[in-house]
């Protein structure tokens, strides 16, 4: 007879005691190891003279120095003690270089950004960089220096002490200008173009008719604003069509491959997600409270923590020729200056304008030399590139990186012995895809950041903008002599006629070549314009009047919509507490589109009769406390999944962003579509029925998960954030150390409080407004701003989650702007000296 494994008592209470332990070492004894000092004097070797640094109550450095070497070194000593774990993270993950600091686990995303050549390029752009730019680059690399000098391990953030159990003997090497410059590069892939379009539209092809596809990307609305509505130049050139989607469905099965690999590296890179955008808008003096502009601005980015920006104060103190430098605003840990901010003279705010800058090549490639491409009937050879990644625990990993005139070769060679051959066209006996993106020729995106910190006027600034290649932004203006404006930049390339962009093409001829780029003399701007506002939410900049192809993916204009909306029907004059509730509007427009069918249906079901009753007075305002709100949410849930999935393939689920939206809003308008037939079904079901079922099962699924009370029902309930720590948040138990949340939030995708959700999986906010400024030229000490967790990057410093609170309920703190109120609302001040 078995006897019981029996435990001495001993060993229970050792145990305990082991753990208890541990969870006082981490949770009491080591954070505070690493929180820097922020009074009295440090020395710190490299300075020309004493730097001031001030803090207000969120932990906000405001920098003041006396040459602009001390002021930027100043910024990467002062980033270094607030966000080093993120700028080592940054740095690695840009580079290809993750595998040196996590390990195997993290080698096939190496192997796409070390095939991309994010660092290859960079170490070419340094070659060429001017004098000036190099300087800032040195003095805030020697800034990071000083502080990593004399802090390791532990004393450098809490992740330090957790990153042994991946990497024993990891040190940190010295910050350098190529890391810097080097991130630019993941923001622009974060950012950055079409090529997911064009990998899904090729996906589809394979099982959908070109009709269906059309649909599922139909062309942006007509009845929604564009942000330049009047260019002055003639019509747009016509596309015709051609037989690539035919090459298209033959190489199915390479597209599926990549986009497999996309999808795990995007999970680290956050790159192309669905739904991420921004809002931003200026207002003329003539439409304000103080008679002078306001500007805007609210970026979409993905949820984390620490938060993507960092908050920074720089003066030069005094102002001299040689030291011009005075702004304010948000960077990037690991980027010197400002990237969205003001200084004495100019406020500037970005939106993504996702101009299609990205093309796939499918490459026929020599049977005899994997090394060469066919092009225009000879083969080419490739540029062949060796590159050793590093793993930790001292393991590397050699990889060939091959370089077509299109770019990267991004897919293996495959056999086309394995793909349908009934297209009726000559298929390439070996081929692999190549990759043509703007980001992967040599530009200085900071140059321009740091140019938009100095411009005193909007010719300087509309010549800043000239550096801003990729990724391309609305850049949206405003002025102290009351001027506002609107520039977009960038690199955008004009295509052959018949290449839209929207489908890879074949790489073997000229065909498909770009032409060159749109030259920025003819780039849409505006200046002053006659409505006395602009607004960018990610819609189309121009119409079809506009002789050049920007784009024909935007978002679908249902935030810029509401945005004008509300600036139109705005009591004058327009004040700063208007722009607030603007930043926190809830409206969602779908609904206002939707709810009424839902109103109208005839059904006996009580669950409908019970949505109808709550539905029926609703504001459609998505409050976090708003019952009405769940219940659209799960319906509009429901809707997707009944409506497309039984005709969609697996790897394409709606998601519900915006363009799920317009899909909808043209659907509604034909009861008979056969998108609204469930093929699993004997039946031919239509509009109202898919409408009845979809209003039906939202009421079950919310009276399983919150209870049978509607009224009790409450949005952010479910529609909860919880920011996670990129890497950390891969351990179980410690993941509890850096993650916080879930934190109770309003609004929705694409609603201008824009706490976007994926409908294929739950309710939960994945991308977010990452920041909201709001620009009081008038008197820039008015000026707000607020960002999602907060200053510090270091688990359980009072400023590692203080602004979530202030974030979430639509609230801000002042940026700081006047010498005097900073040093009198200062609660910490540190004084650097030589």
């Amino acid at each position: 007879m078995s006897k019981k494994l029996r435990v001495p008592l001993y060993v229970i209470i050792g145990l305990i005691i082991v753990l208890l332990g541990a969870f006082i070492t981490f949770r009491y004894i080591l954070p505070p190891r690493s929180f820097p000092q922020v009074n009295g004097e440090l020395q710190a070797p490299g300075l020309d003279g004493a730097v001031d640094i001030y803090r207000d109550a969120y932990g906000v450095p405001q920098i003041f120095a006396t040459t602009e070497h001390d002021l930027f070194f100043a910024q990467g000593y002062v980033q270094a003690q607030d966000r080093f774990w993120q700028m080592d993270f940054w740095r690695h993950q840009s580079a290809g270089r993750l595998s040196e600091l996590l390990g195997k686990n993290t080698l096939e995303i190496d192997q796409f950004i070390r095939t991309l050549g994010w660092e290859r390029l960079s170490k070419e752009e340094l070659i060429s960089m001017d004098e000036k730019s190099l300087a800032t680059l040195d003095a805030f690399s020697d800034g990071v220096n000083a502080y990593l000098s004399d802090h390791q391990g532990s004393a450098l953030s809490l992740e330090y002490a957790v990153l042994p159990i991946l990497n024993r003997d990891y040190k940190p090497a010295p910050w350098t200008p190529l890391n810097t410059v080097t991130w630019a590069k993941a923001m622009a892939w974060d950012l950055g173009g079409n090529m997911d379009v064009e990998i899904t539209r090729a996906m589809l092809l394979k099982s959908l008719s070109s009709h269906q596809v059309d649909q599922l990307f139909p062309s942006y609305p007509a009845d929604h604003p564009l942000i330049v509505p009047h260019p002055d130049i003639g019509a747009e050139p016509g596309q015709r069509e051609d037989i690539q989607t035919q090459y298209v469905r033959t190489a199915f099965p390479a597209f599926y491959d990549l986009n497999e690999r996309l999808i795990s590296v995007n999970k680290i890179l956050g790159g192309f997600f669905d739904g991420v955008g921004s809002n931003s808008w200026v207002i003329s003096g003539k439409l304000t409270d103080t008679g002078m502009p306001y500007l805007a601005n609210d970026p979409h980015l993905a949820a984390q923590t620490p938060s993507i920006w960092h908050e920074v104060g720089m003066h030069c103190a005094p102002l001299t020729p040689d030291c011009q430098f005075e702004v304010s605003g948000v960077s990037f840990a690991g980027v010197p200056g400002v990237v969205i901010g003001h200084n004495a003279n100019v406020a500037w705010g970005f939106t993504n304008v996702g101009p299609d800058v990205m093309d796939l090549y499918i490459e026929k490639i020599n049977p005899d030399n994997p090394n060469q491409y066919e092009y225009n009937g000879e083969w080419v050879d490739m540029q062949v590139i060796k590159e050793k990644i590093q793993i930790a625990g001292g393991d590397s990993q050699e990889l060939t990186v091959r370089l077509t005139q299109h770019g990267p070769i991004i897919t293996d060679v495959y056999d086309l012995e394995t793909f349908d051959d009934d297209a009726g066209i000559d298929i390439p006996e070996n081929y692999a895809i190549a990759l043509r993106w703007t980001a992967l020729e040599p530009s200085c995106i900071f140059c321009g950041i740091w140019k938009f910190n100095k411009a005193s006027n909007w010719e300087e600034f509309r010549d800043a903008a000239k550096d801003f290649v990729v990724p391309a932004q609305n850049l949206v203006y405003a002025d102290i002599e009351g001027n506002i404006g609107y520039q977009m930049p960038g690199n955008v390339p004009i295509r052959a006629e018949g290449h839209d962009g929207q489908i890879p093409v074949p790489g073997w001829t000229d065909e498909f070549e770009w032409q060159g780029y749109i030259p920025f003399e003819n780039l849409p701007y505006a200046f002053n314009p006659p409505e006395g506002y602009i607004v960018t939410a990610n819609n189309a900049v121009v119409g079809s009047e506009y002789p050049y192809l920007i784009a024909k993916n935007w978002d679908y204009g249902f935030r810029a919509q509401r945005i004008v909306d509300m600036l139109k029907n705005s009591p004058n004059p327009i004040t700063e507490s208007t722009i607030k509730k603007m930043q926190g509007d809830n409206k969602d427009l779908s609904a206002e589109v939707l709810v009424p069918l839902l109103l109208q249906l005839q059904s006996t079901d009580e669950n409908v009769m019970k949505a109808q009753t709550l539905l029926r007075d609703w504001d459609y305002q998505t409050s976090m406390d708003s019952s009405p709100a769940m219940l659209f949410a799960a319906f509009w849930k429901n809707l997707l999944k009944m409506t497309y999935t039984d005709q969609l393939p697996d790897f394409y689920p709606p998601k519900g962003n915006s363009n799920w939206m317009e899909i909808t809003r043209q659907l509604i308008k034909d009861p008979n579509d056969p998108w609204w037939d469930d093929i699993s079904t004997q039946e031919m079901e239509r509009r109202d029925d898919i409408l009845v079922d979809a209003l039906s099962n939202a009421v079950d699924e919310l009276e399983k998960s919150l209870g049978k009370d509607p009224t009790k029902w409450a949005w952010g309930d479910l529609h909860t954030l919880t920011f996670y720590n990129q890497v950390m948040n891969n351990f179980p138990l410690i993941n509890k150390l850096f993650n916080r949340g879930p934190f109770r939030t309003s609004g929705g995708s694409s609603i201008v409080n824009a706490t976007g959700w994926n409908a294929n999986q739950s309710y939960q906010v994945t991308w977010l407004p990452s920041m909201r400024m709001i620009v009081d030229m008038s008197n820039l000490q008015n000026s707000l701003l607020i960002h999602t967790t907060g200053e510090s990057g270091h688990a359980y410093h009072p400023h590692y989650i203080d602004m979530a609170d202030l974030w979430r309920n639509i609230q801000y703190q002042p940026m700081h702007w006047d010498q005097d109120v900073i040093e009198n609302v200062a609660e910490e001040h540190l004084r650097l000296v030589p």
